[in-house]
């Protein structure tokens, strides 16, 4: 009876979410607020997870794409908009610091610059020999709308910038409070919908058709950014620098010698963002030296030279009733607490992670406890503490490690050293669907028509037992299983076969290779050009390739000595999966394939545009000189890293000798 309810709550939520995807996306007032939507989907995908058989193909925890406004049209970014990794107290803060210095050895601590992080929306603004030339949102951080001309309604944006310069800048529109409390109040008087609140109502205005209507909003726009190369030394002058030319720049920004006076600028306004005009959600930090930046590097979707340090989160309490165990595509045993449904963020939570048993440990964690709860990242509930005041009469009992896997009831292990319970049965029904699901997902083969309802059924007949067999499926036995009918079944087929020519870095991330994501994987495809190439390597090939430590290195070369593994890819191979060099039209065999290269000092284009021509001819583009570099790339004011090049007696190139090898012209030799 219990499953039953959760699975018609299950199934309301979903029809509430799909009805929300293009009110939340397109409309000025939307039913959800951002919080909200966040957290139905993100509790979706959970409980997704922990019941699979409930997902339809087209269950929306699984995809959600926005719908963009057809007569707002889209514009590929210069430089791509990356988000910020976001930290939750002044330890997480201290801990991001350690994490810089490990990178940085021998050298003090950074300096940072502290500044407001306004609770609004991304936007990215082009200048042209001094004039505004467009305005776009951060959209998915590769492409984003073109809101030029609504843009141009903010008073505090200058259209002329006051030297007849070419740049780009980023910054936040957001609504100031007392224009939103207006907006509100004349929306009432008119009988009409009220914003639920300032973030939400700039977003929609931005995105209006009618740049009259924008500016009679009175939205306003703060700068915190140049894009692309840098024009200073130091991000604070490049801040002083923004302000000169014009450009709304926050004056609360304080440069911060330690990350304790960091923290002390971040208790001071997390006490004292009422006495602001405009929401914030915490503070945003920044390493001061601009010339750090290429050595610290980026991860996949974030800078490691910034990070948002967010307020603290809103917190409950609730009845903990128990503990169930979820086993991931690794065999990783994930404990989860069963709650009494609580509303936190404005959703309803009856699920939170606890991370691994240790945490359990450290938490004393009984059932029947009263829990605090709050949203890690604002979006996962996550169990924070116990109220141990609240136990009554006999404890409840201590939560035990887990007995057994929960999919295949093996007997779990903890190796020495390692913090997580693991099933490690390669046969485990739960992890072989994990598996497949990996395969196939988008940044891996990317077999869209493929989902996790279709994978549970194939395993459920006995269709599949693992991803190679996804490839002797056919139509037939496609057209059998539930909620698939003869075009269905052909359109999956059709996706496999299209997914059997991916290149070689995508089958690489596909298979799951521990420590190898995507950007290892496209490192090793680049490195060694073929799959057979990958697989022979011997450990010491390995552990020369550039950015592959000596762990990562042994687990790809276990890997590929792995009997099961081996047969895996062979049966792949076999039913037609060829994957395909990542540099297409000859470029494997250009001088700069497999080589790393290094950019430093200013170029005279932005090193977002460097990089991909330099990645796409086969290369790697790295923040670090050291004896695997290819070349170094120097512009004007190079610094340190030319001394390095030479000292390491690697070939130093001008940016015309790099475009001279990049469109295989001769000339293109190398100084030292």
């Amino acid at each position: 009876m219990a499953e039953r309810t959760d699975r018609r709550k299950w199934d309301e939520a979903c029809a509430t979410l799909r009805g929300a995807v293009v009110d939340y996306y397109t409309s000025e007032s939307p039913v959800l607020t951002d919080d909200a939507y966040d957290a139905l989907r993100e509790t979706l995908r959970e409980t997704g997870r922990l019941h699979p058989r409930w997902r339809a193909w087209d269950s929306p925890d699984q995809r959600v794409v926005p719908l963009p406004l057809d007569p707002l049209p889209t514009r590929r970014h210069a430089v791509p908009m990356l988000s910020l990794a976001n930290l939750y107290s002044v330890e997480e803060l201290q801990e991001w610091e350690q994490s810089l210095q490990r990178m940085i050895p021998g050298r003090p601590a950074p300096a940072y610059v502290a500044e407001l992080k306004v609770d609004g929306l991304a936007i990215a603004i082009a200048y042209q020999s001094g004039r505004l030339a467009h305005a776009l949102t951060r959209g998915d951080g590769e492409t984003g709308e073109d809101v030029t001309r609504n843009i141009k309604t903010i008073r505090s944006l200058p259209l002329r910038l006051q030297e007849p310069l070419t740049l780009e800048v980023r910054g936040e529109v957001y609504y100031p409070l007392e224009a939103f409390r207006a907006l509100n109040a004349e929306r009432e008087r008119q009988g009409e919908a009220l914003f639920k609140n300032p973030r939400n109502a700039a977003a929609g205005t931005l995105r209006m058709l009618d740049s009259g209507a924008v500016g009679q909003r009175r939205l306003d726009l703060t700068v915190y950014a140049l894009a692309g190369a840098a024009r200073h030394a130091t991000h604070a002058e490049t801040l002083d620098w923004l302000k000169a030319l014009g450009l709304p720049v926050s004056p609360e920004w304080r440069r911060c010698a330690t990350s304790g006076d960091v923290a002390d600028y971040y208790r001071r306004w997390e006490g004292g963002r009422e006495k602001l005009g405009y929401q914030i959600d915490g503070v945003v930090v920044k390493v001061d030296d601009l010339s750090l930046y290429d050595t610290l590097g980026m991860t996949a979707k974030s800078p490691r030279w910034a990070a948002a340090l967010k307020f603290e989160a809103e917190e409950v309490t609730t009845r903990l009733n128990g503990v169930l165990w979820q086993v991931g595509r690794t065999g990783v045993l994930t404990p989860v607490a069963e709650l009494e449904p609580v509303l936190l963020g404005g959703t309803t939570v009856s699920r939170a992670t606890l991370h691994n048993h240790d945490q359990i440990t450290r938490l004393g964690l009984r059932t029947g406890d009263r829990v605090r709860l709050v949203k890690g990242g604002e979006i996962i509930p996550k169990v924070v503490g116990v109220d141990g005041t609240a136990r009554a009469g006999a404890p409840g009992e201590l939560i035990p490690p887990p007995g057994e896997c929960p999919s295949c009831r093996s007997l779990p292990v903890r190796p020495e050293g390692v913090v997580d319970y693991a099933c490690v049965n390669p046969l485990c029904p739960a992890q072989q669907a994990e598996r497949i699901r990996h395969f196939v997902s988008r940044r891996a083969m990317d077999v869209e028509s493929v989902g996790p309802a279709l994978i549970d059924q194939l395993l459920e007949r006995g269709l599949i037992q693992g991803a190679a067999d996804l490839y002797a499926l056919d139509a037939k036995q496609l057209e059998d299983l539930e909620r698939m009918g003869a075009k269905s079944a052909a359109n999956v087929i059709a996706a496999l076969t299209e997914s059997k020519r991916r290149t070689l870095d995508r089958f690489l991330h596909a298979l799951g290779i521990p420590g190898v994501g995507e950007r290892t994987a496209r490192l090793l495809a680049r490195h060694f050009g073929t799959l057979e190439a990958v697989m022979d390597a011997s450990l010491e090939e390995l552990d020369n390739v550039n950015e592959i430590g000596a762990v990562t290195a042994a687990a790809i070369h276990a890997f590929f000595r792995n009997a099961r593994q081996r047969a895996m890819i062979a049966r792949c191979r076999k039913l037609g999966v060829a994957p395909q060099p990542l540099a297409a039209g000859g470029a494997e065999a250009t001088p700069l394939a497999g080589k790393s290269v290094v950019l430093t000092g200013t170029l005279s284009e932005p090193r977002a545009v460097w990089k991909e021509r330099i990645e796409r001819a086969g290369a790697t583009v790295t923040g670090s000189v050291s004896k695997k570099t290819g070349y170094v790339v120097v512009g004007e004011n190079p610094g340190s890293k030319l001394d390095a090049a030479r000292e390491h007696g690697v070939p130093v190139l001008t940016e015309a000798q790099m475009q001279a090898l990049l469109t295989g012209e001769s000339g293109a030799k190398s100084g030292h």
